[in-house]
């Protein structure tokens, strides 16, 4: 049983009686900043607060001891301290006078977007979200400790401080597909940043420093929190609305730093000047079509950026619908070319001659011009081959809700085929006609975030409104065995649980000669670190007892399959950020 009195209050890891951990270097003795709550206060008598990890305009984020399920856990407790304060020694949060209404409309913002989190569950890219509680004239949102580094961190650690786009696509993808589902629940983050996306041991992106919307504009009551680069420049006041879009900068504005090795140029400082390019020798490596979707979502105005999700993944990943743009107006669009980039955000790699600002705005006239007379061809065709349609079919005129779907003149739609498209996308598409109900199951078959299952199936008729259950994918249930030999077994037990394998102790301890750090892990089976394994397969963990005090050799079991160091993969930077 664990004695919490012997755990570290930064890593939540057992040292004993030591007075600094022997993993962190965090000292027992060392005070919390003030006004944030004392180390070791307890939160609803079950969460034990450790070192304070972060705060900012709405609160604070604390290291966390879970009593009830002996695990670490993340705290965030709203404690916004430009109209609120604590008094020393004490727990309660008190409103600043003349600010009590400003604090308890912030704080039920505060509890409505964790709530909101907490019904999002089984997205990769999410941090999950265990309960709120509501004491001390404040909240506390209680998350799951997920560990790692953060992306800049990572991304520092490399040799270049970048990525290639065959690295960042695996790892950005999946952060883009949960920004669709939050931003279908109505959460806009607003804080996409490199040092809010963590790279967690099993080596993806999760999505973190979530704050109320107040925090992430510049004019506001709170103690503002803009990430210089990534911020968008409607929340520093500019005219325009924030909205999905705000997102859609910031994770541009992040992929750009992880494949160009730099931070991106301030929105402030782009809107009257904007020198933000993609240097040569990354033009010539990129994809095309990975330079327009940057392009198109680093747009500095709203109404010229990128507008949602899933026009972004098209763009990123060249699916045919990255050619047009749609509007909020269906009836508006766009063309965008996704092969040609434009001079002026490339440096040094367009071979043709240079020209002048006003030559630049007569040929983007003349490709507007073009691309009216080109769209109105098409809305021409279009008609006449809807005309032609409706000739043949066999009743009357149909009143068109969406291009996929349409309701007979009792008011009844043909439910669509929704397997195997991206929940997102179909959501995005068909969220104004159904409700949807949803259920996350692992799939070999599917990618993650693809429809796996849907009811009632497609060709069936309901009523506008009716509520269609979908199951989605979370992608492939096997996971690869990382060697956690020669950790102390409480650490290896730590790394193996997070990445979905089930550790049992063996009963009886090595016979260790003083050799070995006691617990420590002697031997791990299965060992076969290039198999595949299910989620929830054990792993037999042998330790090393205590030293021998005998003068007798200790007797082990010589092991036939203890790994070397030549069986242990050092091929992906990840693993040996981690130690594994």
């Amino acid at each position: 049983m664990i004695n919490t009195d012997e755990l570290c209050m930064s890593c939540m890891r057992e040292i004993g009686d030591e007075k600094q951990c022997p993993y962190c270097g965090f000292h027992a003795d060392s005070p919390q900043i003030a006004p944030y709550l004392p180390i070791r206060s307890t939160i609803s008598n079950r969460y034990l607060v450790g070192k304070l990890i972060d705060y900012n305009g709405d609160g604070a984020s604390y290291m966390g001891w879970d009593l009830s399920t002996k695990s670490a856990v993340v705290i965030r407790e709203f404690m916004p301290d430009a109209i609120a304060t604590r008094e020393m020694g004490k727990t309660e949060v008190v409103p600043m006078q003349g600010k009590e209404e400003v604090y308890y409309d912030c704080l039920q913002s505060f509890t409505e977007l964790w709530r909101k989190l907490m019904r999002l569950t089984g997205l990769s890219a999410l941090v999950e979200v265990f309960g709120i509680i509501e004491e001390n004239n404040t909240a506390y949102a209680i998350e799951e400790y997920v560990g790692g580094i953060t992306l800049r961190e990572y991304l520092l650690r490399t040799p270049t401080g970048y990525i290639s786009w065959e690295k960042a696509r695996p790892l950005f993808m999946p952060v883009l597909s949960t920004l669709g589902n939050l931003h279908t629940s109505g959460i806009i983050h607003r804080g996409i940043s490199p040092t809010t996306l963590m790279i967690a041991p099993d080596g993806k992106l999760r999505i973190t420093g979530f704050s109320i919307n107040r925090v992430r504009s510049a004019k506001s009551e709170l103690n503002p929190q803009l990430f210089s680069g990534y911020a968008a420049v409607e929340q520093y006041g500019f005219d325009g609305q924030q909205g999905p879009w705000t997102d859609i900068y910031a994770f541009a504005a992040v992929l750009y730093r992880a494949l160009i090795g730099s931070d991106p140029i301030d929105a402030t400082s782009r809107v009257t000047n904007d020198r933000l390019m993609i240097p040569g020798k990354f033009a010539e490596q990129l994809p095309a079509y990975v330079i327009n979707g940057l392009i198109n979502a680093l747009q500095i105005y709203p109404e010229d950026r990128t507008r949602n999700v899933e026009q972004c993944r098209a763009e990123l990943t060249a699916a045919p619908s990255a050619a047009v743009q749609w509007d909020d107006n269906p009836t508006q669009m766009m063309p965008r070319e996704s092969s040609k980039v434009p001079n002026d955000f490339l440096d040094g790699t367009d071979k043709e001659d240079d020209y002048s600002s006003n030559d630049n705005n007569k040929k983007k006239e003349n490709k507007k011009t073009i691309a009216i007379v080109i769209v109105s061809i098409l809305v021409i065709i279009a008609a006449l081959v809807i005309g032609i349609f409706a000739m043949n079919s066999d009743g009357g005129e149909e009143e068109t809700t969406n291009p996929a779907v349409s309701a007979d003149d009792e008011g009844y739609i043909v439910v669509p085929e929704l397997k195997g498209w991206l929940y997102t996308d179909r959501q995005a598409q068909l969220g104004a006609i159904f409700n949807f109900s949803l259920k996350y199951e692992f799939s070999e078959e599917y990618e993650e975030g693809q429809i796996i299952s849907q009811y009632p199936e497609s060709g069936e008729k309901v009523l506008k409104g009716s509520t269609i259950s979908v199951v989605v994918s979370k992608g492939p249930k096997s996971i690869q065995l990382i060697n956690v030999v020669g950790l102390q077994y409480e650490e290896a037990k730590q790394k193996l649980e997070e990445i979905g394998f089930k550790v049992v102790k063996a009963s009886k301890p090595v016979d260790n000669d003083g050799s070995h750090a006691e617990n420590s892990v002697f031997r791990m089976s299965p060992s076969n670190f290039e198999g595949e394994y299910d989620k929830g397969d054990e792993v037999m963990l042998e330790v090393w007892g205590e030293i021998s005090t005998t003068t007798e050799p200790p007797v082990t079991d010589t092991p036939t399959d203890e790994p070397t160091e030549d069986d242990t993969d050092d091929s992906g930077i990840i693993d040996d950020f981690f130690g594994f």
